[in-house]
């Protein structure tokens, strides 16, 4: 979901960000520290559909990051296709202290490329860093796992904020980058001569292969 406005006073950009990964990794602290700075130390599994709009400030522009939480259905294997549909961007989520959480990357990436509509700006979270006695998966493994299939990587604790507002903001900014190369795109073909692209009022984003990550802690891409 991202719609641009040729009018500079009215220029609005709505990203859809979902959140996925395993039950219990921390997604909806994850959430409720970046939009209200809050965390739930007995929270439960999300029930219903929950999501929340935040405006963030990139290169002087407003954008709104609506951020979608899971709603409990990951415990039961049956996200829907319409959670991820209009998605833009993703934060696949693992909690570093259990592995077999880490081990069911593989299986979110499959399922956020199958219901996608276009490439997604991913990052791989490694979530509740602040417990570094029961880590049971390396930071050396998220990113090689990240760098292997072309994701941002951060390691973030939802409990004492570290890294969160980073890693929503990693996301919007490489949303808001490919958006700003379409633009100028449609721009230089609707000069004249150039091949029409339509009205120019809604560009849809999709990866175009040349995403760097701008992350300290990114050592890859974004591209599928």
């Amino acid at each position: 979901m991202a719609f641009y406005s040729e009018d500079d006073k009215a220029e609005d950009y709505l990203f859809k960000i979902v959140l996925i990964g395993d039950s219990a990794v921390g997604k909806s602290n994850l959430l409720a520290r970046f939009a209200r700075d809050e965390f739930y130390p007995n929270s439960k599994s999300t029930i219903g559909v929950e999501f929340q709009t935040q405006k963030m400030d990139i290169n002087g522009k407003e954008i709104k990051a609506q951020i979608w939480d899971t709603a409990g259905q990951e415990r039961f294997r049956a996200v829907t296709s319409a959670y991820y549909r209009g998605a833009v961007g993703a934060l696949l989520v693992y909690d570093i202290s259990r592995r077999q959480t880490f081990d069911s990357v593989g299986r979110w990436l499959n399922e956020l490329h199958t219901h996608s509509d276009m490439n997604v700006v991913t990052i791989l979270v490694g979530n509740k860093s602040d417990l570094k006695d029961a880590r049971e998966v390396p930071t050396v493994e998220g990113k090689d796992l990240a760098e292997a299939q072309g994701l941002f990587f951060m390691e973030t604790s939802a409990l004492d904020s570290s890294n969160v507002a980073a890693a929503f903001q990693t996301v919007v900014k490489e949303i808001y980058n490919i958006l700003s190369r379409k633009v100028i795109l449609s721009q230089e073909l609707n000069k004249p001569g150039a091949p029409e692209l339509g009205n120019g009022k809604t560009v849809v984003i999709q990866g175009d292969g040349n995403q760097e990550g701008n992350a300290e802690t990114n050592k890859g891409c974004c591209s599928s």
